[in-house]
């Protein structure tokens, strides 16, 4: 392989880092809060709103539905609104975050279900207002659940990035089809491969090796 096929794949992969963190930033920022909320609005709840809380999981569960290659495509007009072009990584990355949001939300959703009722209704007795009972109760207990579920939300951004390479995004995926499949270099799809599954491989390991530090619950060694 040529030092400038090498040179276009560490661009390529720092494309991708780019838009892969951004979009996940960003759709933590805005899936964080939806799933609190959708965790703790149904009725009897902390933030008991029924109706909204209804709303914005049919939003959530239409959002998520739609293949990722297919919303791209639908919102090109809304992203060259945005960002003032529909190709490159800073276009990519308005698919990637909106695909990101619905599915944050419902891993955060998940994991704050999973926190003991009795620790909620022991708060309450103690006189915690329901925004104090969501930070100090369910988003320190629910963290170890959250962590892991980012960690699953940046690895699918990984492969989504590897797809809005087909129709203009920037990154491994536009690589790959460029020189890899376009070209017939299969050397250059290979690269491409290896460093997503590397990618992989590092998010995945990091998100577990902090999940398992922020989870109060696990064994501590105290010998170290």
């Amino acid at each position: 392989m040529s030092a400038n096929l090498i040179g276009l794949l560490i661009e390529a992969t720092l494309q991708t880092l780019y838009m892969v963190s951004v979009s996940a930033v960003l759709g933590t920022v805005f899936g964080l809060p939806l799933g609190v909320f959708l965790a703790t609005s149904q009725r009897g709840e902390l933030l008991s709103a029924p109706l909204v809380n209804k709303a914005l999981g049919l939003v959530v569960n239409a959002a998520r539905s739609v293949p990722f290659i297919i919303l791209v495509v639908a919102i090109i007009p809304f992203t060259r609104a945005l960002v003032g072009t529909s190709i490159g990584t800073d276009a990519a990355i308005v698919p990637l975050t909106i695909a990101a949001t619905p599915f944050i939300a419902r891993l955060v959703e998940n994991a704050i279900r999973e926190v003991d009722a009795g620790l909620i209704e022991a708060a309450r007795a103690m006189g915690a207002t329901p925004l104090q009972i969501i930070r100090k109760v369910l988003l320190r207990e629910a963290l170890p659940g959250i962590a892991l579920g980012l960690t699953l939300a940046v690895v699918s951004l990984i492969g989504y990035s590897a797809m809005v390479g087909a129709v203009g995004g920037e990154g491994l995926g536009d690589l790959g089809i460029r020189y890899g499949y376009q070209r017939f270099m299969p050397d250059v799809m290979l690269a491409v491969v290896v460093i997503l599954i590397v990618l992989v491989q590092i998010v995945q390991s990091a998100g577990e090796w902090i999940a398992a530090r922020v989870d109060r619950r696990a064994p501590r060694n105290r010998g170290h």
